[in-house]
Order: C-alpha cells, then sequence, then structure tokens
C-alpha cells in the first residue's frame, strides 16, 4: 500500500509542469531515513509529492513483474539494493535514460556507462559484533567458520534482502569463498532472519553475537549507544550501491529524475552521510568512524555474471541453510 509524504497541492489537476505533480517511489530503503531524504527533497522540490510503496527488493522485483504483466508498472522510481536488478530492466528495455541527472562528481564506478541507472551510496556488508560478548572479533569470512562461533551468528535472508542475494551470489563466485565456505558457513548453524536490520538489532541485544549485516544499521545503533562494532572483512568485503532508476512507464519522468538528481546532488549526498551511509562522492564527507573507501578491501563484481547466476545462488543458501 502507498503511504504518502509531504503532501502538496501539486498534481490535483491539470497538465503536469516540468518538476511538479505526483511521483510514486518504489524502495527499500529503512521507512526513516527516506521519510528524511523526501522531507529534504521537498523543501528545494515543494510541487512534487513522493508517495512511497517501500519493501525488500525481492518482493519489489516481484510486485514489478506483477505489474508489468497487467500492463503497467506502478513505480516512477525504483531506488533499491544493487546493480543486477537494474542491469534486468534495463535489458528488457524498462528504464529511460537519465539525461536530466547531472552525475558530475559521482565516482565513475557508480554510474552506469549507458545512463540508465545510478547509484546512490556504497552499502558494504561487514561483520558486526556485540563487543560485551565478541572478546576478538573475526577478521575475514573465513574466521566465520571456527566452530566457536557455533549459534552465535545472523544473517539476513536472501529471499528478501537484495544486498543478501548478491552477496551470496558473489560469495559463491569467490575462489578462497565459494561453496565449500557457504557450507561450513552453515555448519554453525547461523540464524536467518528476515534483512538487515534485524540482524543488526540482534547483535545489539546479544541474541546473536555476530552479524552478517551492512553497515550503515550498524553504526546508527552505535550511535545509540548500543556496544556494537564492525569488522571490514581482509578476504574481500561485498557491497552494493542501491542505484536509482525511472521506469519507461512513468507518467511524470521530469519529477522523477528530479528526484533522482536530488538523491546524488552534493546536499543529498551529505544527508546520507549524517544518515550513516558511505557517499558515492569525494565532496560529501563520510560518516564518522567509517573507513576509508581505499582502506576498504572491496570486491569488484562482474555484474552481467553475479545477475546470471543470482537465483541459483539464492536456492543454494536456502539447501545450506536449511
Amino acid at each position: 500500500m502507498f503511504t504518502a509524504c509531504d503532501v502538496s497541492d501539486a498534481g490535483n489537476g491539470g497538465d503536469k509542469a516540468e518538476g511538479s505533480g505526483e511521483i510514486n517511489l518504489y524502495t527499500s530503503e529503512p521507512e526513516a531515513k527516506i521519510n528524511e531524504v523526501i522531507d529534504a527533497f521537498n523543501k528545494e522540490n515543494p510541487d512534487i509529492q513522493v508517495k512511497v510503496f517501500r519493501a525488500g527488493t525481492g518482493e519489489l522485483k516481484t510486485r514489478i513483474a506483477s505489474e508489468k504483466k497487467s500492463g503497467k508498472i506502478g513505480a516512477d522510481v525504483l531506488l533499491a539494493a544493487d546493480v543486477p536488478t537494474f542491469e534486468g530492466f534495463k535489458s528488457e528495455d524498462e528504464l529511460i535514460k537519465l539525461d536530466n541527472v547531472e552525475t558530475d562528481g559521482i565516482e565513475k564506478e557508480q554510474v552506469d556507462a549507458d545512463g540508465y541507472y545510478v547509484g546512490t551510496r556504497i552499502i558494504p556488508t561487514v561483520i558486526a559484533y556485540n563487543k560485551d560478548k565478541v572478546k576478538e572479533a573475526p577478521k575475514s569470512w573465513a574466521e566465520l567458520t571456527d566452530p566457536k562461533f557455533k549459534e552465535q551468528i545472523a544473517m539476513p535472508n536472501p529471499d528478501v534482502s537484495g544486498a543478501a542475494a548478491f552477496n551470496t551470489a558473489l560469495w559463491l563466485d569467490q575462489p578462497e569463498l565459494g561453496e565449500d565456505w557457504l557450507k561450513k558457513l552453515g555448519e554453525n548453524k547461523p540464524k536467518v532472519l528476515e534483512s538487515n536490520g534485524p540482524v543488526a538489532q540482534a547483535v545489539a541485544d546479544g541474541s546473536s553475537p555476530l552479524g552478517v549485516v551492512v553497515d550503515y544499521p550498524v553504526r546508527d545503533l552505535a550511535d545509540k549507544g548500543s556496544p556494537v562494532a564492525v569488522s571490514y572483512p581482509s578476504d574481500g568485503v561485498p557491497y552494493v550501491n542501491q542505484p536509482a532508476g525511472v521506469f519507461k512507464d512513468s507518467e511524470n519522468p521530469d519529477a522523477a529524475q528530479a528526484f533522482v538528481s536530488f538523491l546524488v546532488s552534493k546536499e543529498g549526498q551529505e544527508l546520507a552521510v549524517k544518515q550513516n551511509y558511505v557517499p558515492i562522492r569525494s565532496d560529501a564527507g563520510a560518516p564518522e568512524g567509517a573507513p576509508a573507501l581505499t582502506d576498504i578491501n572491496l570486491i569488484q563484481p562482474d555484474y552481467a555474471k553475479v545477475k546470471e547466476q543470482q537465483d541459483g545462488a539464492v536456492e543454494k543458501f536456502k539447501e545450506i541453510m536449511g
């Protein structure tokens, strides 16, 4: 169900002018964070009403596929986890080129070379740990298979979390990890929770002293006083860049592109930093306590390969984890 955010009188009748009217945003972004984004966007664009449908990336893809079969995709803008999702929509000719979105100042790796989508933040997956429960945090994915961590680990469900699905495909493709590593991890009986938020919370409350989770909710909890910290694995850090794109079915592409433009602008990226995200612009600063990207061993994926293997990787995860 849609929820309207910062409702204006725009779009109640007549022709839509450029930068006005109503847009539908489908997103996996946490509710509080996306509401902050929309509030900031509406300060600059008071005549654009943003209506939000929020769900995990997997559910968003299912909804969009169903709408497509019915004849029209309901979203104007998609803001969700991973590049392979957007590559899929691009290959199906469902996206428009973002001709009105300024990408100067954005790290080039975060911009689709063909111009159909753009990353909006760097979201690494890390090992989170409860400082009161874990004396020495694992420094690598390989260390998580140590039997001493049996029944101590929480992970997000890749059927729900787009980042988790992406990560699973990436791990299975890493020679030093692969299926053997995933099976050994499965022997430690990790607790599979719905998404990244519950995993971070489980680490914070100590019910799972370790978590495989994206980094920003851990920083959020640490800021509120929880005894949590993160370890960026030495054997490679997968990340998603939460792209944004505009569907061809959009009835208000100018307003939709205005929203994407705000997301990647200096102001939009400074807000992302305040929300504990690593930005895609070097001029927007960085979250307190976050390492520089040059200090992280980021895994640079073959996106075409990940897209091809992701569904099978999710099935393999479910087979191993039970």
